[in-house]
């Protein structure tokens, strides 16, 4: 299938395969972005869970949205040829601390906590050998927890290949300082180097700490672009004191302006 048929018509299997989901995510999620942008709503910061990284750098125009698309398209064959040479499966572990799960994890070989999301939800990247044992464990200590739909095992050292591959690739492309200041998964703090883009497929995503530095240089109003509210969930589990909105579709991009629109006044 196209990437147009992808995103309007793939079923959940098909969108379920790493090298299906990153192609489709950064268009609806660069799509989104640009409907707000040509009705006057320019962000003042951007930041992008995982792959929305690279359509969030595209926005604030780091490279072209030409050279972004066919980089997720590479970076989508890469991860997806270390899911099958290391399968892997994640988790997300809710109700306890992410200090606790590394705890716990550290009695494992080959678990590693990859995305901080909040206070009380973190996810796990490990092999498919400890999965029954450390979700066991996990529970024991008063977490519950929930294997996640997809391909294989990111932002953990089962991608290492992947980075390898994309720190080559990225030699060959342009990375201009963006417009607009994007805060980096890999680091929580803003994107500087374009070596962070390699990094930040087998690093965790530091999505707690890159919100509670938003916030605190200001930011008050987030508006999550793209399929789904996830991100507009987790937000609002960090700050119950920001305005969260989300544009998905054209309903809910009439809300959100609406909304702004009304706050201005």
């Amino acid at each position: 299938k196209g990437t147009k048929d992808l995103c309007f018509s793939a079923s959940k299997e098909e969108l379920y395969e790493t090298i299906n989901t990153q192609p489709a995510l950064f268009c609806v999620d660069l799509a989104a972005a640009v409907a707000l942008k040509e009705n006057g709503i320019i962000p003042k910061m951007v930041a992008g869970f995982s792959l929305g990284e690279i359509p969030a750098l595209a926005f604030a125009g780091a490279f072209s949205k030409e050279e972004a698309f066919a980089f997720v398209c590479k970076r989508a064959q890469w991860m997806n040829e270390c899911a099958v040479k290391n399968s892997g499966a994640m988790i997300a572990v809710l109700g306890i601390g992410g200090d606790e799960v590394k705890r716990i994890c550290g009695e494992f070989e080959k678990a590693f906590p990859v995305n901080f999301n909040c206070a009380t939800q973190t996810v796990v990247a490990c092999s498919n050998e400890v999965l029954d044992s450390l979700s066991a464990k996990l529970k024991e200590n008063g977490a519950k927890v929930m294997k996640l739909p997809v391909s294989g095992a990111f932002h953990s050292p089962f991608m290492n290949e992947a980075t390898k591959n994309i720190e080559s690739y990225l030699d060959q492309i342009e990375f201009k300082n963006p417009e607009i200041p994007v805060v980096a998964n890999a680091t929580a703090d803003y994107y500087d180097d374009k070596s962070l883009l390699s990094k930040q497929v087998s690093s965790p995503v530091l999505w707690h700490k890159s919100i509670e530095k938003m916030i605190a240089l200001g930011i008050d109003t987030f508006v999550e672009v793209g399929a789904g509210k996830t991100l507009s969930g987790l937000i609002k589990k960090i700050s119950g004191d920001v305005l969260i909105l989300n544009v998905e579709d054209q309903k809910s991009l009439h809300n959100t302006l609406e909304v702004l629109s009304n706050a201005e006044r």
